[in-house]
């Protein structure tokens, strides 16, 4: 007999001085909002936030989504290149408790499928508490790449959201299902439940 699907709370946070600012309108959220709405079976439950290219900001944000608000994964958007005013990254180390770098390193290889400029991006992942917390581009098309991978490429690359939904398992999250046809996640056959009724 199939389980339910189980409600995710998603922290997503564009970083902007401008967007901020309402210089221009921000791209970031709508990105995250609608790969995530597309490629998760769960009942999603926002907690949106669009803040400043400022460190102590940042900071407090991601605590505050993970420590107050309980959610599951946050996704950042902006920030992660060499500016000086780009701190996405020092900001996530220094609410980390663990550091998984094999997110940067695969988004990175996927986006330099398409840019020579990715080995500027200094995206990073990293676990606080019961949280995967994932700093991604900024554009809303490499939003998706990097989520989604090169599924027509030669070879295949895989995005790096398949990892996603075992990676929670592992740190005592909810279970995350995707839609397939957007996102096969990776599992051992050991952590695979039945399939939930829609």
């Amino acid at each position: 007999m199939s389980e339910s699907l189980e409600p995710v709370r998603v922290g997503i946070v564009s970083i902007s001085d401008r967007a901020s600012a309402g210089v221009y309108a921000d791209q970031g959220l709508p990105a995250l909002k609608d790969w995530l709405a597309r490629a998760l079976r769960n009942p999603l439950e926002w907690q949106e936030r669009l803040i400043p290219d400022d460190q102590p900001a940042i900071e407090a944000t991601l605590r505050e989504l993970v420590d107050e608000a309980r959610c599951a994964l946050v996704l950042t958007t902006g920030g992660t290149g060499p500016a000086p005013r780009d701190v996405t990254p020092e900001a996530t180390l220094a609410v980390a408790h663990k550091v998984m770098p094999g997110f940067g390193e695969q988004m990175r290889q996927i986006s330099l499928a398409f840019v020579p400029t990715a080995i500027l991006s200094r995206q990073v992942a990293v676990v606080r508490a019961r949280t995967l917390i994932i700093n991604l581009p900024g554009q809303p098309k490499a939003i998706a790449e990097t989520l989604q991978g090169l599924p027509g490429g030669t070879p295949p690359v895989p995005g790096i959201f398949a990892a996603v939904p075992y990676c929670i398992d592992l740190i005592g999250g909810p279970y995350l299902e995707t839609d397939e046809a957007m996102c096969k996640a990776f599992r051992p056959k050991s952590a695979q439940r039945p399939k939930a009724a829609g």
